[in-house]
């Protein structure tokens, strides 16, 4: 049996490396000329290094990507940062701290003030049960009042893993999140980063093991429309040819929300988008962050979380709909000026990209969490693969890798 998987980002890379490993005969197609969609790298002509097009960073806690990137191969492209400790510096303050969970799932590093975020209480970190607990209309900030602890931690983290606003945020699925990573303690807490760049540990190796299996990658395939009748996909029809499918092929449709609205209008489906900037500076030599950690996130600035890797720092900053419409030049200009503070460096703004994701989640509110859509379709041999699909997650690394496996589950069966 062929399965036709369409969209090579990571949900699709990941349903068409489990169906091949499965050993069906697999076809990925991809509209761009190359894999890895919003999860790739590139080698910038101006900065003369390879570059990530977003900041991504995998936690202990994300089992199916981790899973996914020891079967490729690709986690040998990844760095663990262990013990776990997540670096903060407020610029506002110029305060400097480093939490640090403690092994095992008990959580006593909240009674240690050496671990936790300064100014904090252990009781405050009770507060957060309240997101676990929230109903499916409540945002972060109908759960958490404005606090200390909520400012210098739960509001980066809320940010980064929501790619939206902590009044707007849905706090159920931000509660599943956080309670999977603190739940598993200073293991589930451990960043792992591409240590070379994002296509070098999630997309390159996949592709190698697909071409192990047989599989038939075509970039440059960009699917015009589906044909349909009596419930089924009975063709694909792409720029370059159609193809008609026999019984018992089955497609898996891994592509962006916004494309799948396209293809097949009538899904309910998220509505608005929420965009992601990022900024990447080549300095003189290696970088090293405060905290001796290659992440730092940054409170009291534009700036939200700084990556080092050799002589690039990388900036993120999510949820960015109030920057993302500024020219590129005035936003290197602002963001460098928080850089600058944080490595006390006064010089002027180094070699420099701006890289502006307008599409880079659905902005995942309440409201748009239930429009999730399901990985089964209205159509037999049709199966949804993406962030956005509802895997009870945020839309994220791991939550595309585990639609990709669950789509993937769902057309075998």
């Amino acid at each position: 049996m062929r399965i036709h998987v369409i969209g090579a980002g990571l949900a699709g890379l990941a349903a068409a490396w489990r169906l091949a490993e499965d050993g069906y005969a697999v076809t990925l197609y991809e509209a761009a000329p190359q894999a890895g969609g919003r999860c790739r790298s590139f080698l910038d002509l101006q900065l003369d290094r390879v570059i990530d097009n977003g900041g991504h960073v995998v936690l202990g806690a994300n089992r199916a990507a981790l899973a996914y990137l020891r079967a490729t191969g690709g986690i040998k492209a990844m760095t663990e940062v262990a013990p776990a400790a997540f670096p903060f510096h407020d610029l506002s303050t110029g305060a400097s701290w480093t939490v640090r969970p403690n092994a095992g799932p008990l959580p006593w590093w909240i009674f240690s003030p050496g671990r936790r975020v300064p100014g904090s209480r252990a009781r405050d970190y009770l507060g957060a049960l309240a997101l676990w607990r929230a109903g499916p209309d409540a945002a972060l900030a109908d759960c958490l009042p404005p606090s200390l602890l909520r400012q210098r931690l739960w509001e980066p983290f809320s940010t980064a893993v929501m790619n939206t606003g902590p009044n707007h945020a849905a706090a159920r699925s931000l509660g599943r999140a956080l309670l999977q990573v603190f739940g598993l303690g200073e293991r589930g807490c451990r960043a792992w980063l591409a240590a070379s760049g994002l296509s070098t540990a999630f997309v390159d190796p996949a592709l190698r093991r697909l071409a192990q299996r047989g599989a038939d990658f075509r970039p440059g395939w960009r699917l015009a429309r589906f044909h349909t009748a009596d419930g089924t996909v009975t063709a694909l029809e792409f720029d370059e040819e159609r193809i008609a499918l026999t019984t018992g092929e089955r497609v898996v449709l891994a592509v962006p929300h916004q494309v799948a609205g396209e293809l097949l209008p009538g899904l309910t489906l998220p509505s608005g988008d929420s965009p992601i900037v990022n900024a990447h500076y080549r300095l003189e030599g290696p970088v090293t962050l405060p905290g001796g950690q290659p992440l730092l996130g940054i409170i009291g600035g534009t700036a939200q979380w700084l990556i080092a890797r050799g002589d690039i720092v990388s900036v993120t900053v999510s949820a960015a709909g109030d920057l993302v419409d500024r020219p590129a030049s005035d936003l290197l200009d602002l963001l460098w000026s928080d850089v600058g503070r944080v490595l006390g460096i006064a010089t002027p703004r180094p070699a420099s990209r701006l890289i502006k994701e307008r599409r880079a989640t659905f902005s995942q509110t309440p409201e748009n969490m239930r429009r999730r859509q399901a990985t089964v379709s209205p159509w037999t041999n049709l199966f949804m693969a993406g962030d956005w699909t509802d895997t009870g997650l945020p839309a994220s690394i791991e939550g595309a890798v585990r639609s990709g496996l669950a789509a993937a589950r769902a057309a075998t069966r």
